[in-house]
């Protein structure tokens, strides 16, 4: 069996946990001799000290000691969450049933009954030490897993090209957003936001500098919204953002900056240089006719196709339209 951290590896750390200060010295003579790394503590205040300064891959714990017992040591780092896991063996002069249920109950692994043979002792740390192998590649696979969830969860709700929210999330947030909205009885807008004669682009330069003039507005569409703010890519050249705790005028503001930023930026690809303007439509929840959040969409999507008709390069409130005004 080959010795603890040999061929080049870190030796296994073990905590001895006794009050005896002779039957520390054994231990840790017998098991430095194995190769293993020895820390002790004398109590049980030390010990979970001891553990949290540099947590041991095994500990070998006396169950009576004065102040903090072992089972009560055992108890305290199985229940502290911010700890790896760690094999907890009880050294006990009390080999009865119920002192044993006891030692286990509290979350110990292991125990082992004065007097013992270090023969034995030893079998039964390596046998905890495989057993923390294998819990350390299983925390290990879970949180691979658990990023490999997130990872995956971002790409459903993302749009590739612009790292917007992707349309199919956007309308999920909207009807959660808009029942928000009529619970709290507070605000919520939308802005339609389109590229004005963005076929052009595709058609004279090609689609890597569309792609490029599609995820610089998505940064200028991020740079512009606040932090609760909603952007994503609702189709093509189009963009919405969802914007709660917003009346009509503070939502066709945003889209005037998001119109004023795209118009004085300077798209580049290589040796290609463009300019864009975008048209925006904007509508408020609460607003007569508006009852579902597929209405408040349609009312913005309305006041875009009216900015789209009017010269386009401009904001169109939902009620300049039933004002009869461009």
């Amino acid at each position: 069996m080959s010795e603890p951290g040999g061929g080049g590896k870190e030796p296994v750390r073990v905590l001895v946990v006794d009050d005896l200060p002779d039957n520390v010295e054994i231990l840790r003579a017998r098991l430095e001799s194995r190769g293993y790394a020895v820390a002790t503590a004398a109590d049980g205040e030390e010990a979970l000290a001891s553990v949290h300064a540099d947590p041991p891959q095994v500990i070998l714990c006396d169950v009576m000691m004065p102040g903090i017992d072992g089972y009560e040591v055992a108890r305290r780092i199985k229940q502290d969450a911010s700890l790896p896991f760690i094999p907890i063996i009880l050294v006990t002069a009390l080999s009865d049933t119920d002192n044993i249920v006891q030692g286990l109950n509290t979350g110990a692994d292991d125990y082992i009954a004065k007097p013992y043979h270090f023969q034995e002792l030893e079998a039964r740390v390596r046998a905890m030490l495989r057993i923390k192998r294998l819990q350390d590649e299983l925390d290990l696979k879970n949180r691979e897993l658990e990023v490999a969830n997130k990872r995956l969860k971002k790409l459903s709700i993302t749009d590739g090209l612009t790292e917007l929210f992707n349309h199919r999330h956007v309308h999920e947030l909207l009807r959660d957003e808009f029942e928000r909205s009529r619970r709290s009885q507070e605000p919520l807008a939308v802005a339609m936001i389109d590229l004005d004669r963005f076929k052009q682009v595709n058609d004279t330069w090609g689609h890597p500098t569309g792609d490029i003039v599609l995820f610089e507005t998505a940064r200028i569409l991020r740079e512009t919204a606040r932090e609760i703010d909603m952007v994503g890519r609702y189709g093509g050249e189009e963009f919405i953002a969802i914007l709660p705790n917003t009346g009509l005028d503070e939502a066709a503001h945003f889209a005037e900056r998001v119109r004023q930023a795209v118009e004085a930026h300077l798209y580049r690809d290589e040796d290609t240089e463009i300019r864009m303007t975008c048209s925006s439509g904007v509508a408020s929840f609460p607003a007569p006719g508006i009852e579902k959040p597929e209405e408040l969409l349609k009312s913005a999507d309305e006041a875009l196709y009216m900015a789209k008709e009017s010269g386009r390069n401009r904001v169109v409130r939902a009620a300049e339209m039933t004002a009869g005004q461009t």
